[in-house]
């Protein structure tokens, strides 16, 4: 009987102090409770967490929560963890959330974690019909779910992001982040909503991730340097792209990209690299690797697209400037639901170099696909379709 007594009073011990281990901070001690608005709360246990010179994990606790926008920045004395167990909801309405880019935008930090089975949902429905970028081009942003800005050493895993009301994920300027186990969740039809965006960031990680949404799923913009993509599922959604690239006088050049054991589904494109017409920018886009990859019903399973002019904004009159070179598709296997499923338009001012195809087995309503190929001449090996112009 005593020793039962002491088992139950060094348990009951045990579980107390997890509860009171000093570096966990719940929002609840900040007010932060289900069914209310946490955006004080977070930003109170993040100043205190930033301050703290040991490690810190704030949680936020299962249940349903609201949030305006939050901007947290450091720089911090220590590593923090975010842990998210409940249900994050941004307000419908766009024009509450008062312009800001980011519903959560963090900056500055160093040896950051996000964790936990959480969703953030963006409540984004009212957000895409309002959307005019189909006839405005220089239309304006709406709010994206996540902003992480000039992050270093860093891994978001496992949490969703929910029906945002623009991209999902803007990476910019951060140096060795990683998504590992990220979601991201929104429909077809879900206008402008890139799964995650990365700008201007060296050594990002895309990792056995989900991406359904209603634009890319992963695109990389300028500056983007040593990229990997491996183990996506992709669709609905318009594919991995990179770029567009060449539009604005400030880019910078990209290189490095691996895809690699990632599947497609009923996307509009595969794998692309997109550049605009008629720019007046000279950057070079190198070292770019598709590799294990499999389509099924994709629309344009492999892409390069030199003239790439959505909705008529721009002018085809003079080549693209963007200089691609060392690219690589190999192993890509599955169905197109078009006959020429690979397409490689690239500039009659600067050909495509490098250009490399392997084992390309591509059907379309059972039949081989066909290759459309202009100002490159690429070397094919194994079982691939050969250009016709």
């Amino acid at each position: 009987m005593k020793f039962i007594i002491v088992t139950i009073v060094l348990f009951l011990f045990e579980t107390d102090f997890s509860i009171a281990q000093p570096g966990a901070l719940d929002i609840s001690r900040f007010g932060g409770k289900p069914n209310t608005n946490i955006a004080q709360a977070l930003t109170s246990a993040w100043t205190q967490a930033c301050a703290s010179t040991t490690a810190v994990k704030i949680v936020i606790p299962s249940g349903t929560y609201q949030m305006g926008a939050v901007e947290i920045k450091g720089p911090c004395k220590s590593p923090i963890e975010i842990q998210v167990g409940g249900t994050i909801q941004a307000p419908t309405n766009p024009a509450d959330l008062k312009g800001a880019e980011q519903w959560l935008k963090i900056g500055y930090v160093n040896s950051l974690t996000i964790s936990g089975s959480g969703v953030f949902d963006g409540q984004g429905v009212t957000a895409w019909k309002q959307n005019d970028c189909t006839k405005n081009k220089n239309c304006k942003m709406i709010t994206m779910n996540f902003g992480f800005n000039f992050i270093n050493n860093s891994i978001v895993r496992d949490i969703t992001s929910k029906d945002s009301k623009s991209f999902h994920v803007n990476v910019l300027g951060c140096n060795n982040l990683t998504f590992d186990g990220f979601k991201v969740n929104a429909p077809a039809d879900s206008a402008n909503t890139d799964g995650i965006h990365i700008g201007r960031s060296t050594d990002v990680k895309v990792l056995n991730t989900n991406i359904a949404t209603g634009d890319d799923c992963v695109s990389l913009g300028d500056g983007s340097r040593k990229v990997t993509i491996q183990n996506v599922n992709c669709g609905p959604g318009h594919g991995i792209s990179v770029g567009s690239l060449g539009r604005y006088e400030n880019e910078e050049h990209v290189e490095g990209l691996l895809v690699k054991n990632c599947t497609f589904k009923g996307t509009t494109n595969g794998v692309r690299i997109k550049t605009w017409p008629d720019t007046a920018i000279d950057i070079t886009v190198v070292d770019m690797n598709f590799e294990d990859l499999t389509m099924v019903d994709v629309m344009n399973p492999v892409i390069i697209d030199q003239e790439y002019c959505p909705w008529n904004q721009c002018t085809k009159k003079n080549p693209s400037k963007v200089k691609i070179s060392k690219v690589s598709f190999k192993n890509i296997k599955g169905t197109s639901k078009t006959q020429e499923g690979v397409i490689l338009i690239c500039s009659g001012g600067v050909p495509c170099d490098g250009v490399q195809i392997t084992d390309v087995d591509l059907t379309f309503n059972g039949a081989p696909i066909t290759a459309k190929c202009a100002n490159v001449k690429p070397i094919i090996t194994g079982k691939a379709p050969k250009c016709a112009a």
